[in-house]
């Protein structure tokens, strides 16, 4: 990895004349997070594509976007559930060609029910499970691959990163690569699972795409780095061995706090 890394952070349209210096000073990788909102998914997206194009004139960087999540079930075992996951990724996917995004979230499916420390047992039917997973991906992947995308799947509620790994191996396709959120992981390690360094060294050449936020480890906070109780330098030095750059993208809910928490990353050397 690039030493320091250049540090990214998502955001909605509407951020993005706020930011717009910062992105552009080093072409920062850039997650736009509109489309993970099915009214946004069903709207005339016209105006929103334009207002991108705009705010991002001169802009070369890598640029994603947040898929669709919520009640979005990948891994059912009704197909009508499946068919609505399916078509939801489709409609982001084809907002992510508008606007030339080169990555896109989606959550891992992914619920370890017992010690994390086991893989899933083969009494739960894997091969079937990977299959419904497959098919439900199998038109988003061929979207992504057509426009130049890659789906990266989040950890969310993963324990075990070789289960977690398990799923984007099973795909073997360059187009689908592994996505950490760091304080997922950290809340899970809380509760027996894996720290988010061991996510980083499970993941190796394919963790394609990094969420930094800061958390106490007893809620999803997404406060800013260094407001939590994270290890960044446990983090960091597993990223420094990787030997390619992933996205690296602050993901918080306040954003007026994207700055400052990328200075506090500069101020330790973790980044620009």
């Amino acid at each position: 990895m690039a030493n320091p890394p250049v540090l990214g952070a998502a955001m909605p349209i509407a951020q993005l004349a706020a930011h717009q210096a910062w992105i552009l000073e080093h072409n920062r990788d850039l997650e736009i997070q509109n489309a993970f909102d099915p009214k946004f998914l069903d709207s005339d997206k016209t105006d929103a594509v334009s207002e991108v194009k705009r705010a991002l004139a001169g802009y070369t960087g890598r640029m994603g976007i947040h898929g669709p999540f919520e009640g979005i079930n990948v891994s059912s075992i009704d197909a009508e559930v499946r068919a609505v996951a399916t078509k939801r990724m489709c409609q982001a996917l084809v907002f992510a060609g508008r606007i030339g995004a080169t990555h896109m979230v989606w959550h891992s499916p992914v619920v370890t029910f017992g010690h994390p420390f086991i893989q899933i047992s083969p009494a739960y039917d894997v091969a079937a499970y990977l299959e419904r997973v497959h098919d439900t991906l199998k038109e988003p992947l061929r979207m992504a691959t057509e426009i130049g995308c890659t789906l990266v799947m989040e950890n969310i509620m993963d324990s075990n990163p070789a289960v977690w790994m398990m799923v984007v191996r099973s795909f073997n396709s360059a187009n689908l690569r592994a996505s950490i959120d760091v304080g997922h992981s950290f809340i899970m390690h809380r509760t027996g699972g894996a720290s988010p360094d061991a996510f980083v060294r499970e993941a190796g050449a394919m963790l394609e795409h990094v969420h930094l936020q800061d958390t106490d480890g007893l809620s999803d906070r997404h406060w800013m780095p260094g407001s939590g109780t994270l290890n960044w330098y446990a983090l960091f030095d597993a990223l420094k061995r990787l030997s390619h750059t992933p996205r690296l993208i602050i993901e918080v809910r306040d954003h007026s706090e994207i700055i400052p928490g990328a200075q506090w990353l500069a101020a330790r050397g973790f980044g620009l």
